[in-house]
C-alpha cells in the first residue's frame, strides 16, 4: 500500500476551500492508502504565535479534522511536533540544502516581500522541513496544490541528493497526487483569489462559521452593477460567486442563477442568500461535529497520543536507518 502524507498549517480555523480543496480527497484516500495526516504547528512558528493561540490553533484543527470525517483508525492523525524525529531529519538535510536554492524558491520571495520585517531562517528553510515531514514516512504521494508544487521539487531534490550522498537509493520520490481528480479550487468572497485564512476578514467560510456569520459574510461579498447584454461573460467576482454555487448548491439552482445572469434578469441580492444558505445547509452536519468533539477533552487527548505513537513508530524506524546510513553508529 503506498504512502500518502498531508499537512496543514495550524493558524486557524478551516474553511470550505480546505474542506472542498483537500479535506474530502483526504477522507477517499483513508480508504485506500497508508495516510499521514498531520497539523503543522512547527511550520506555524515562523509567524511566532502567542503559545495559548498555538496551542488553540493546533487543538481546533484536530478537532475539525475529525469533525470533517478523517477517522484516526484508518489513517494517521498528528501533531507535527509530537515527532521529534522529523526535527532531526530537518537538521540532517539542512546540512545539504544549499543557500541559493533556497533564497531561489517562490514562496520565500513572496515572503520576503510581504514580510520584510520578518525574514527569519525557518522561512528560508520551509522547503526543507516539509521535504522532512514527507520522507520520514517514505512517502511517495503528497495532495498539494499547484503553490507547493516547486516545495515536492525540492522534497525529491532533498532526498536524491542524500541518495547521492551517502550512495544509497534510500528515500523514494514523492509526486503531487490529487486521487484522480482535479483539484477543486475554492475562490474567496472578496472577489480576488483563492479562499484563505490570510487573506482578509470576510474572505473565508469557516467550517465553525454560525449561519449568521455565514449570512453575513456572504451577503458582504464582492459583486457588480449586473450584466448589460445576454450572455456576457462573468468578470472574475460574479464568476467566483457561481464558482462557490457549483460545489455547495443543486445542479438546478445553479442552473437557475446561471439562466437569469445570461437573460439579464439576475438579481445578486437573492443569489447571494440562496447561496448563504447552501453554505449553512452544507457545513451543518460538521459544524455540530466540531462542537461536539471540542467539548470532548478526553477523546482529544486520545486521538492525538494515539496519533504520535503511530507516526513515531514510521518515523523512527526511518531515522535509525538514515543515522546508520550516515555513520552515527555506537560504539
Amino acid at each position: 500500500m503506498e504512502t500518502v502524507v498531508s499537512g496543514i498549517r495550524s493558524t486557524g480555523n478551516l474553511h470550505l476551500g480546505n474542506y472542498y480543496g483537500a479535506i474530502q480527497n483526504f477522507i477517499k484516500m483513508q480508504h485506500e492508502y497508508n495516510c499521514y495526516f498531520f497539523i503543522a504547528d512547527l511550520h506555524s512558528l515562523t509567524t511566532h504565535p502567542t503559545p495559548e493561540n498555538l496551542h488553540n490553533n493546533v487543538k481546533q484543527v484536530l478537532v475539525e479534522y475529525l469533525a470533517a470525517g478523517i477517522d484516526p483508525e484508518k489513517a494517521t492523525i498528528y501533531v507535527q511536533s509530537h515527532v521529534p524525529e522529523i526535527s532531526e531529519l530537518y537538521l540532517y538535510l539542512n546540512m545539504n540544502a544549499y543557500l541559493g536554492e533556497l533564497e531561489r524558491a517562490t514562496s520565500f520571495k513572496d515572503k520576503v516581500r510581504a514580510n520584510p520585517d520578518n525574514v527569519n531562517a525557518g522561512l528560508l528553510t520551509y522547503p526543507v522541513l516539509m521535504a522532512a515531514d514527507i520522507i520520514i514516512h517514505k512517502a511517495t504521494k503528497v495532495p498539494v496544490g499547484k503553490d507547493q508544487e516547486q516545495h515536492l521539487e525540492m522534497a525529491r531534490t532533498f532526498g536524491n541528493r542524500f541518495n547521492r550522498l551517502y550512495n544509497h537509493d534510500y528515500f523514494p520520490e514523492p509526486y503531487a497526487f490529487s486521487y484522480g481528480s482535479n483539484l477543486v479550487k475554492i475562490p474567496g468572497l472578496d472577489g480576488k483569489g483563492k479562499m484563505g485564512k490570510s487573506e482578509g476578514e470576510g474572505n473565508a467560510v469557516f467550517l465553525s462559521d454560525t449561519p449568521e456569520a455565514i449570512r453575513k459574510k456572504v451577503m458582504r461579498a464582492v459583486t457588480d452593477g449586473g450584466p448589460t447584454v445576454e450572455n456576457q461573460e462573468k468578470p472574475v467576482e460574479i464568476q467566483n460567486l457561481f464558482d462557490l454555487m457549483a460545489v455547495v448548491s443543486s445542479p438546478d439552482t445553479y442552473e437557475h442563477f446561471d439562466n437569469l445572469y445570461n437573460t439579464c434578469q439576475v438579481r445578486y441580492g437573492d443569489l447571494k442568500k440562496q447561496l448563504a444558505e447552501d453554505m449553512i445547509i452544507a457545513t451543518a452536519p460538521i459544524r455540530a461535529r466540531i462542537n461536539e468533539i471540542a467539548n470532548d477533552a478526553a477523546y482529544l487527548k486520545k486521538v492525538a497520543h494515539f496519533g504520535a505513537e503511530k507516526a513515531r513508530e514510521s518515523a523512527s524506524k526511518t531515522i535509525r536507518e538514515v543515522r546508520e546510513i550516515i555513520g552515527f553508529r555506537s560504539f
